[in-house]
């Protein structure tokens, strides 16, 4: 077996962004997982600032849809996890929540490719007024910093694989 046919690696490179989803509930046990998944994220000092809201209610995913600018593919969507941070759980949460769920929020995506869903990420903290939206809907309580939305599910559509380098990005000993 090459390095390329590992399973992880082919999760990885095999992820993308997949926004149309068919008309099929995500089972109990991969959305448990998924979290898992995201939960086993590094984070600085350990500090372990994030939090998950699981969204399988159609109605809160077509208010999600409705209130993100770039969320329409939640009309679709069977799953949505919500991925929020509590900076005010110490100062290496306050300093690295963002960083620490993101690393979370990737985990559950190529998680998710590896047992057979699909998905998209859908960024909240840097969308103007969106994520006071998401905090109203869901509720999610002032002191927790909401970072994205996984939109999740089994794909309607197929990518190829990433491959390659992109050209000009990779520098060697220095830029």
């Amino acid at each position: 077996m090459g390095i390329r046919d590992h399973e992880a690696i082919r999760a990885i490179l095999g992820r993308r962004s997949i926004r149309r989803f068919e008309e099929k509930p995500v089972e109990k046990e991969k959305i448990e997982l998924l979290i898992e998944c995201g939960s086993a994220a590094p984070s600085a000092a350990n500090s372990r600032p994030c939090h998950f809201v699981v969204a399988t209610d159609r109605p809160i995913l077509n208010r999600l849809a409705e209130d993100h600018p770039y969320g329409k593919m939640l009309f679709e969507a069977p799953l949505a996890i919500i991925v929020c941070g509590n900076p005010e759980k110490n100062d290496f949460a306050r300093r690295y929540w963002e960083e620490d769920c993101s690393a979370a929020m990737q985990n559950i995506l190529v998680a998710a490719h590896a047992i057979g869903l699909d998905g998209v990420w859908l960024g909240v903290r840097h969308a103007e007024g969106c994520e006071e939206a998401i905090r109203k809907i869901l509720p999610i309580p002032a002191h927790i910093a909401v970072l994205g939305i996984a939109a999740l599910g089994y794909g309607k559509e197929k990518k190829d694989p990433h491959k390659g380098i992109e050209e000009g990005t990779l520098h060697v000993n220095g830029w």
